[in-house]
This record gives C-alpha cells, structure tokens and sequence, in this order.
C-alpha cells in the first residue's frame, strides 16, 4: 500500500486535472494525524534541526500549488494542508511570505469559494510566533472597484488569483494599491458573520462565514505587538492609510475607530468557534493596561491609548462581556438603571454561553479590567456585580465558580485609602500583567483551552 501511496506523488503535477484530482483524493486520507502512511508520504525528507529551517518537499510544494488549482481540486489541497498544519515541522514551510499572502489575499476576495479553509489553516500557521509577525505587517495589493450594478466599492486581491476565486468580469482596472493585511482581514470577518444565513451559495456576497478568523485574531493578540494593532485607531474606510486624511463626518463622528471595536459584538454569535476566538482576543488585549480606558468607554468618549496620541471612540466592551453571562433574571430598579440598555429585560428565554471554556475567558477578562482603581470603579457603576451574582450561582463547573468568585473580591473588596495616579498605576499594573503574560504564554502548549484553536482532521 505504501508503494502505491507513494506512486501517486509524482501524478500531483500533471498536466491532467483528472490525473491531480484523482492522485489527491487518494493521498487526502493519509493526511490526518494517527494516519499510516502519513509520515512517509508528508514528513520525510523535511529534516531541519538547531539553526537549520525544515526543507520543502516536493509533496508539500505540490500541494501548495495545488491551492491555487480548480475548485474540486483545491477544496482537496486545503484540506490537506489544514491536517498536516497540526505539525510544527510544516509551520516554516506553510509560513513563506509568498505563500501567507495568497492565503490572506484569498480570505480577503469575498469571491473565493473555499475561504473557510483558507481561514482554518491561517489558524494553525498563526499558532507560531513568526507567522503571527508576517501577517501582523503584511501589506497585499488590491484594486479597488464597484461590481456591475452595484453602487459600493469592493476590494480585488490581485494575488488571490486561482481557479476557486474568480477573476470580476469585466477585470478591475483600477490601480493597484498596498494596503494594510489584518484590517482587510478584519472587514472580511465582520461581513461573514451573517452569511451563514443564506443556504445558497450564488446569493452570498461573501462565500466564506470565516469564524476561523476569530482564533487567527486571538492568536495575533498573544503578542503585545498584534494588541497593538488591534489598540490603534485606524480609518473606519480602511483604504485611507494616513491619519491626517481623517476628518469628521457630517454628522459629527469621528470617522477613526479601534479595530477591536469591530470583533467585540460577536461574543452572542451563534458559532461557538466565532465565540470562543473573540472571547479571547477581548481577554488578550486587556493585558495592555494603558488600553483599559478605550476598552471600556462608551462610544460617546474619545481615548488614546499610549503610545498611540490619536483619540478615537471608546470600545464599549463591557455589555459584549455581560451578555455571555447573562441570564433571563429580573433585577431591582435601582440595579436595572446600573445595566448597559441592552442588558435590560432580557427576554425569558435568555441562556447563558453554554462553553464553559468561553464562560472562563469572559470572566478573566473581566478581572483583567479590574487591576486599576479606575477599571474596578467603572465596572461596578456598569452593573457588573449584579450580573455575575446571578451567574454565580447558576454556575455549575468549579472553575469557572473560583474565578467568578475572584472577580468579586476585587468588586467588592475594601479599595487602600491611599492611591497611586493613574498613569504610575497603570505602569505598575502593566509590568505585573506582562509578567503573568509572559509565563501563560510559555504554558501555552499545556493548555488544553488554548489547543482547542488547532484544526485536525477535516
């Protein structure tokens, strides 16, 4: 059988569809973990070791090229590459800046028909440190132009060229321009949230629903660098690249915005890989204590966060992190008036988040929120005591009960009578959460929430 496996390689490159499609469909079996065959066929020859980067085999750059092919045999490379992406010997390999730029560029084209796989091996190459900092300063050139009969413009890729992601018809003939990666990645998430309500493919604006991208987002924001990106006001029209081109709408808006802004309403989707992924982009960035304020401010205020000195609308986090929480439970008039308006009446059949690994991530994130004076008093005038009390004691999982009980001691415990400035706190405070940071990163690979991001066996 391994013989004939390993006849089937050289058929990956032929100048018949058919003979790449049927070789493919036959290799893609051995490609999931705990498979035969799979070392022999994927992982030989891949060496490395020390200083020296794993060589590309032919097999691999096969199937690279492969993701570029026609839709059926694509759909079959992707696949592939999301099971053997489970291996750190291929993250180099997978992670060629050449390579990180067509999957991006393939994302960002709402034409392209297998995008959620594109977006769940962008997953399992951004769980390395050194595919997070190419995509976090990757630029990639679109065209920008408006489709027939439509009135809005849209972005084409150029190098999301392929046989499962169209060329428009007629061919943009705009000109090309560089523009920033993760905030086209971003739009792109945001306009997939609601296409899984729509059965027919043709009808879609976006092919691609894209939740994949939320654990892309939370493993970026691992790094204080992808926080960054994510804490920095950016143009809400994102082809606007310098910030001096900003001006306020006509109706007094500032037209800059957070990027977190965009991702934080999707804590209440109803795909839980969608969930689970913002819950802990929202958690990771509340480890930049300088970025509290804009986390938790309404939209009605304008904040900076260090060292950026542009001011841009508050985040408004903390009803995105209530509702998770939250339950179908009345409150009195005096705790009702504390809540965010959408955390009033909440309809009898309201339920808590189900994923008891998303119920902890929340409620981190929330003590995260409390590490300053003015955090812990923001958050109490916002009702957050009175929600996690009724959660409290709905909570089944032991965990998830001894952080909530946590948070509450630092709700409800007695503030020092002497206290420091905001900025020398927040310094202290951020020193602290680096710290604690850093040592969870390094046991990121003990840590079977965080696993939960890698994508096995399609």
């Amino acid at each position: 059988m391994q013989a004939q496996l390993l006849e089937l390689v050289p058929f990956l490159r032929d100048r018949n569809p058919q003979a790449r499609q049927l070789a493919l469909s036959n290799l893609l079996p051995q490609t999931p973990q705990g498979s035969p065959y799979r070392d022999t066929l994927f992982f030989k020859g891949l060496g490395g070791g020390g200083l020296q980067k794993p060589k590309e085999t032919d097999v691999i750059r096969d199937l690279k090229l492969l993701c570029r092919d026609q839709l059926n045999i694509a759909h079959d490379a992707f696949r592939a590459l999301v099971n053997l992406s489970d291996s750190p010997m291929l993250i180099g390999p997978l992670s060629d800046p050449s390579f990180l730029t067509f999957i991006v560029s393939y994302i960002v084209n709402p034409q392209s028909i297998c995008a959620d796989l594109a977006a769940m091996l962008l997953s399992n190459l951004t769980a390395s440190s050194a595919a997070c900092l190419i995509v976090i300063t990757m630029k990639i050139k679109v065209i920008q132009y408006k489709p027939y009969g439509e009135d809005a413009f849209q972005m084409y890729p150029v190098d999301s060229r392929s046989g499962s992601s169209p060329t428009p018809v007629p061919h943009p003939t705009g000109q090309e321009m560089e523009l920033n990666a993760l905030p086209l990645l971003i739009d792109a998430f945001v306009q997939g949230a609601t296409m899984g309500d729509i059965d027919d493919l043709s009808k879609r604006k976006r092919k691609g629903e894209l939740n994949f991208l939320a654990s892309v987002f939370a493993n970026i924001t691992v790094s204080p660098a992808g926080r960054l990106v994510f804490l920095t006001p950016q143009p809400s029209d994102i082809t606007k690249t310098d910030l001096s081109q900003v001006t306020e709408t006509q109706d007094g808006k500032i037209a800059l915005e957070y990027p977190l802004a965009k991702i934080v309403p999707f804590t209440e989707h109803k795909d839980s890989i969608r969930r689970k992924g913002v819950a802990s982009s929202i958690k990771n960035c509340c480890f930049l204590v300088k970025a509290h304020k804009a986390i938790l401010s309404p939209e009605s205020e304008r904040v900076v966060v260090q060292p950026s000195k542009v001011a841009a609308p508050g985040i408004d986090a903390v009803p995105y992190l209530l509702l998770p929480l939250a339950g179908p439970e009345e409150f009195d008039l005096d705790d009702q008036e504390k809540l965010h308006p959408s955390l009033q009446f909440l309809p009898p059949d309201k339920k808590r988040e189900a994923d008891a690994n998303i119920r902890i991530t929340v409620v981190e994130a929330l003590i995260l929120l409390c590490h300053t004076r003015w955090g812990r008093d923001y958050l109490r005038s916002t009702g957050v005591y009175e929600i996690v009390r009724e959660f409290h004691l709905q909570e089944k999982e032991e965990k998830v009960r001894e952080e909530v009980e946590r948070l509450v001691q630092m709700l409800k415990g007695e503030e020092p009578s002497i206290q420091a400035a905001d900025e020398e706190e927040e310094d202290i405070v951020d020193a602290e959460l680096n710290k604690a940071d850093t040592i969870s990163v390094s046991t990121k690979a003990e840590d079977s929430d965080e696993e939960d991001f890698k994508i096995e066996e399609i």
